[in-house]
């Protein structure tokens, strides 16, 4: 399964070196985590179950399940679904609890659980058979709104919506700053697209966290939106939200001034753009 994934997956299949909590049910197959055509996490599993898990945005498992396909070959390798694994987040309290002693990895045939690759501020995933909040003393329950609201003041980018295939591009996505980008595996689709643009060292557009300073439209903001300077100047793209929090695709230098997006109607809606704290300083 290793040399299938490392072929089509710009992250390494090999895992990334490494107080209060609450928990978020997410949907069946749970939401995904870092690619082009769909976005998922590697991890290996224990040895009662051997090979990996793969999460996924549940709208594209079909596809997920063809495209690996694709680059099975020869290999004896078995792409089946898992509908019996319930997938939980695991998130910190506080963002001071980021740093706090960690829950325990443990990985067996009732429960696996591991820290969230992306960044400490998305804690722990948590996969069982069981309901979630009995395996995490302390923990309370919140819902999915919860979950999606920190993830995007988080700047975390997830599925479709947020990650469009063949739109969504690596480096502008900031998945090398979530183990979602390795440079020094091997080759796979799109390496040189995105190994020119990072030994470059020129990115002028990334997606940052932003906030809606003025109530949105009933239907929310449209994906694709233009945001606009204060004189009208367009320096990216809305991509995804949830009420007042979501993404957009901006250009760097832009942020930090008056921004807006015009709706269809022709109203603005004031918007503020930040970088999130646990970005590399280089970066920011």
């Amino acid at each position: 399964m290793m040399g299938c994934s490392q072929g089509c997956c710009s992250a390494s299949g090999q895992p990334p070196p490494q107080r209060t909590m609450r928990l978020r049910k997410l949907p069946r197959w749970g939401s995904p985590v870092a690619s082009l055509l769909v976005v998922f996490m590697l991890r290996e599993h224990s040895e009662e179950m051997s090979g990996f898990l793969l999460e996924c945005d549940s709208s594209v498992q079909g596809a997920l399940q063809k495209h690996l396909a694709l680059y099975r070959i020869r290999r004896k390798v078995t792409v089946e679904p898992h509908p019996n694994l319930q997938v939980w987040a695991v998130l910190p309290g506080s963002p001071e609890a980021c740093g706090a002693a960690p829950l325990q990895e443990r990985a067996g045939a009732d429960a696996i659980l591991i820290r969230d690759p992306r960044t400490p501020r998305m804690g722990w995933r948590l996969l069982t058979q069981n309901e979630g909040p009995a395996l995490v003393p302390g923990s309370r329950l919140g819902d999915l709104w919860d979950y999606h609201q920190h993830r995007y003041l988080q700047g975390v980018p997830e599925g479709v919506r947020d990650l469009p295939p063949g739109v969504a591009l690596p480096l502008e996505s900031n998945l090398a700053f979530m183990n979602g980008v390795s440079f020094t595996k091997g080759c796979y689709i799109g390496q040189e697209l995105t190994a020119r643009t990072h030994h470059m060292g020129v990115i002028r557009k990334r997606l940052f966290p932003v906030r809606l300073l003025d109530p949105p439209p009933t239907r929310g903001i449209a994906p694709g939106a233009a945001v606009l300077t204060e004189s009208g100047q367009a320096v990216g793209k809305y991509r995804a939200g949830q009420g007042n929090v979501g993404l957009a695709l901006l250009r760097s230098e832009k942020i930090k001034g008056p921004l807006h997006i015009r709706t269809s109607k022709g109203a603005q809606v004031a918007l503020a753009a930040s970088v999130p704290d646990w970005w590399p300083t280089v970066s920011k």
